[in-house]
């Protein structure tokens, strides 16, 4: 089943965009990424879900329940990390567990405890003495304790260091392992790449693209260096349309192929040039490309 469907969901500020047309689809087990840079609709998106804002037009439901009119009981299986995350100063991740649990009508010790080591936050340690790494561990371990069916995470690794940035993802792909399902927000192409099963992009409120990893890595260019023996041999050549050229500085091109292997080769074999470097595909370019673009993705 989808756990969340969105069909046309928009969401207007007077004449600024939200969120616009976003058509979704999330299916259970599955670790689905909204990748964007700041600004994009990432957190306005997930408000909608939350039933924190209601849609201007469009409809959002979870576990096939309305976004807006039954957020209450969506909440009952949802575990969500704000981006803003705001925590009382006297707070202790023990009594934030011990709260957490009474709220939700849970024992959540044993779950809880087993997160904080899992952390490494030190149980007694008030919010007020925690660094920023230390509340996001907390905010973590406060969405993840009751294993929520739909865990949603709006930039989850902020002010996180790379070793518990993995201890995350490992922890995200035993959740997804045995059924639950994570939604995230992200603006860092790399925590996308290595943990979503699909991704989907936004630019300006809008959904520019909808795909899986693998796809996306089929469809990313190649990067290209060219290295000719002068500088006047550079910008005498023209570009074949099997490049597109993104910078020209002396004697060196770069650019992305466009088109085959084999056939630049072929055309390098004809030009003066002295060497050339070919990189694998890169996501970069291909995620640059889809906030270039005026309209469409590339």
């Amino acid at each position: 089943m989808n756990v969340i469907t969105t069909q046309r969901l928009s969401l207007r500020y007077d004449r600024r965009v939200g969120i616009e047309a976003v058509q979704l689809q999330v299916p259970e087990g599955e670790i689905f990424g909204v990748l964007g840079p700041n600004g994009a609709g990432k957190t306005t998106a997930i408000r909608v879900l939350l039933g924190m804002l209601r849609p201007s037009s469009g409809t959002a439901q979870v576990f096939g329940l309305d976004c807006w009119r039954e957020s209450h009981h969506i909440k009952r299986e949802l575990g969500y990390l704000p981006g803003d995350l705001r925590l009382y100063p006297w707070l202790t991740a023990q009594t934030a567990i011990r709260m957490a649990g009474q709220i939700r009508g849970q024992d959540l010790a044993v779950p809880g405890g087993a997160l904080l080591e899992r952390f490494r936050l030190d149980p007694g340690v008030p919010v007020r003495r925690m660094s920023r790494g230390m509340r996001q561990k907390l905010g973590i371990v406060l969405a993840l304790a009751h294993r929520p069916r739909l865990v949603v995470l709006d930039e989850p690794t902020s002010g996180l260091d790379p070793l518990m940035r993995l201890e995350l993802a490992s922890q995200l792909r035993e959740l997804a392992a045995q059924g639950h399902t994570v939604f995230f927000s992200s603006h860092t192409l790399s925590e996308v790449e290595h943990l979503c099963d699909r991704v989907a992009i936004v630019r300006a409120g809008r959904m520019v693209a909808c795909e899986t990893m693998d796809l996306l890595r089929r469809r990313a260019r190649r990067a290209v260096t060219l290295r000719f023996r002068d500088a006047a041999a550079a910008e005498t050549t023209a570009a074949p349309a099997l490049l597109d050229v993104r910078d020209r500085s002396g004697p060196v091109w770069r650019c992305d192929l466009v088109g085959g292997t084999p056939e630049l080769v072929r055309w390098i074999a004809q030009q003066p040039i002295d060497d050339i470097t070919i990189g694998p595909p890169s996501l970069e370019n291909l995620f640059q490309q889809f906030y270039r673009t005026p309209e469409q993705s590339p």
